[in-house]
């Protein structure tokens, strides 16, 4: 079964307090390696009513929930329209990731027709984002006394995520597939050792050499890819993105 056709998941996205615009599936489960035992990650837009934006008694522009539901271990995030809208354009790579998600468990027209303004915010300047995500990544990895499988792995997706991205403009989170166009043997390796064990699985002390090298060769590539980069530096999204947010805002939540 599809993850995303779980029906737990689907009481969670029916039971939150705000209309969805949309929620799929992030993390573990997107990238490509989930471990027998990971949590869920449901992200998604919701929509607060006019009344909760300009009023005194202003609604929540995140809503977050980190509790077992339903019989799932589940991490649930979802932003107000106007503040996922807002990082869209930052650049933000993580919230269209989010957006283009293929694990879809609620959708709306207006997810669709966001979908179409996403494209249009993919720009050159998301290697920021990607540089900034992978140094992150891979400084949580070396902090580790036991380095662990997954979080070299998280090092990987963001690389190879931000690399496709600058030379293709797709967005693509999953590692396998990423790796069909990098032909990393190693990263293979590593995907079917967290699938197949436990979510803190270790990884040999003696391998700590080579992934330091991946790594930063990896890195030479990102930033080559941006300055080679066919895509445009700014998005041309913003005016089509203020008008989609004031529609959804004044009551078009059809869908």
């Amino acid at each position: 079964m599809n993850v995303a056709d779980d029906p737990r998941l689907h009481a969670v996205a029916a039971a939150h307090p705000q209309p969805l615009l949309f929620a799929t599936i992030s993390g573990a489960h997107l990238y490509g390696f989930p471990s027998p035992d990971s949590d869920y990650d449901l992200r998604g837009v919701h929509v607060l009513g006019l009344e909760q934006v300009v009023g005194l008694q202003r609604g929540p522009e995140t809503i977050e929930r980190m509790a077992p539901e339903s019989g799932l271990d589940l991490d649930l995030v979802t932003h107000d329209v106007a503040k996922f809208v807002r990082l869209m354009i930052k650049p933000n790579g993580y919230v269209l990731e989010q957006l283009f998600s293929p694990l879809v468990v609620r959708t709306t027209a207006h997810h669709a027709e966001l979908c179409a303004l996403g494209r249009r915010c993919v720009t050159s300047r998301h290697v920021g984002h990607y540089l900034g995500f992978a140094t992150t990544q891979w400084k949580l990895f070396r902090k580790e006394v036991a380095p662990r499988v997954k979080p070299l792995l998280y090092v990987y997706r963001v690389l190879l995520t931000g690399i496709h991205l600058l030379r293709t403009g797709e967005v693509q989170a999953n590692l396998g597939v990423l790796n069909r166009e990098a032909k990393l043997s190693h990263v293979d390796e590593l995907i079917a050792r967290k699938t197949t064990g436990a979510e803190k699985g270790l990884l040999p002390a003696a391998d700590l050499a080579f992934h330091e090298r991946e790594y930063e060769r990896l890195v030479g590539e990102l930033k080559a890819a941006a300055e080679s980069s066919p895509l445009s530096r700014e998005s041309s999204a913003g005016p089509a993105l203020h008008d989609f947010l004031l529609r959804v805002r004044l009551g078009e939540r059809r869908g």
